[in-house]
């Protein structure tokens, strides 16, 4: 898969006729995957080329840093994802201030025409571009017919009675019901990071912790989850505290630990993923360690029932 960076690098010259997706895609949700998959339909039909184009940082951050929402999805996991969905291509639009004041057909002559060429071009309902947010669906359409490309959108995507949205799962993350945020992504919420050194208190008390130093903006609350941890394409069940470890009470710092369950390996330096399953209860201080080994112990029980009942 072709990832090319507006405006530094021109369209490769391999991709035809493209069919383009256009919007963030934070987390790559239900809602996500249909428009995905009706561009790779359109691309099939037309002999062209499936693109997504998202824009690289978010823009709220530009607009209103101090606003901007916790993102779902680092960059390099949003093309990760978009190349294992079959996307043939990712253009990436650096989004500046400078940009943000472009009016909205400056951009799609800009970007969309003169940088892409695009055959067809396919955004959510509520998609909104350009200066003040002032250009919509409508106004995409009138300069497609105007500029020689096809405009089409897709109706919000709803599952069971909630309407699928990267605000409405970052809300979900954000209050630990990760197992009700996974039902809308279609996936578990997952982050990436780097094993690197701890206290080794886990070790000491029987159960092995991974860790995790990781670069995802949204953590889920303070708490002990169920979780899988993925390493080389392996997963592992496990179980994981975000928190500060109150019973030892010498932690300011947010720490993520991972305990695999039934393993014992040596994961330092090691690249992981951990995805979020379910929320099995706050962190909380124990009067004493053995009261706290055997809350784990607890919680590793809970854990393994629950992924022998979702065959992990």
């Amino acid at each position: 898969m072709d990832v090319i960076h507006f405006p530094d690098e021109p369209r490769p010259a391999s991709w035809r006729h493209p069919v383009l997706a256009l919007g963030n895609f934070d987390g790559l949700h239900r809602g996500h995957v249909k428009i995905v998959e009706r561009i790779q339909r359109g691309a099939g039909e037309r002999g062209g080329t499936s693109v997504v184009l998202t824009f690289d940082p978010h823009p709220p951050r530009i607009l209103r840093p101090d606003k901007a929402p916790a993102l779902l999805m680092t960059k390099a996991q949003k093309i990760e994802a978009l190349a294992r969905a079959g996307i043939q291509g990712v253009a990436v639009v650096r989004f500046t201030r400078e940009m943000s004041q472009w009016e909205p057909e400056t951009f799609v002559r800009a970007v969309l025409v003169e940088w892409l060429h695009v055959a067809e071009v396919w955004v959510g309902a509520d998609f909104l571009f350009g200066r003040d947010r002032s250009g919509n669906f409508t106004l995409l359409k009138s300069l497609g017919a105007q500029y020689g490309f096809r405009a089409e959108k897709i109706d919000p995507i709803r599952y069971k009675d909630f309407v699928v949205s990267s605000t409405r799962i970052r809300r979900l993350v954000a209050e630990g019901r990760v197992d009700e945020a996974g039902a809308l992504l279609g996936h578990h919420y997952a982050i990436d990071g780097v094993v690197v050194e701890g206290a080794k208190r886990g070790r000491d008390i029987g159960f092995p912790t991974a860790n995790l130093a990781t670069e995802n903006d949204l953590l889920p609350p303070h708490g002990v989850y169920a979780t899988t941890v993925s390493l080389d394409g392996t997963v592992y069940p496990s179980v994981t505290n975000i928190g500060q470890r109150p019973t030892f009470g010498d932690q300011k710092a947010t720490t993520v630990e991972s305990h695999l369950i039934g393993r014992s390996m040596d994961l330092y330096g090691k690249t992981l993923r951990l995805a979020f399953v379910q929320r099995l209860r706050d962190e909380r201080k124990f009067p004493d360690i053995e009261t706290l080994q055997d809350q784990i112990a607890a919680d590793v029980r809970r854990a393994t029932r629950l992924f022998d009942r979702l065959s992990v």
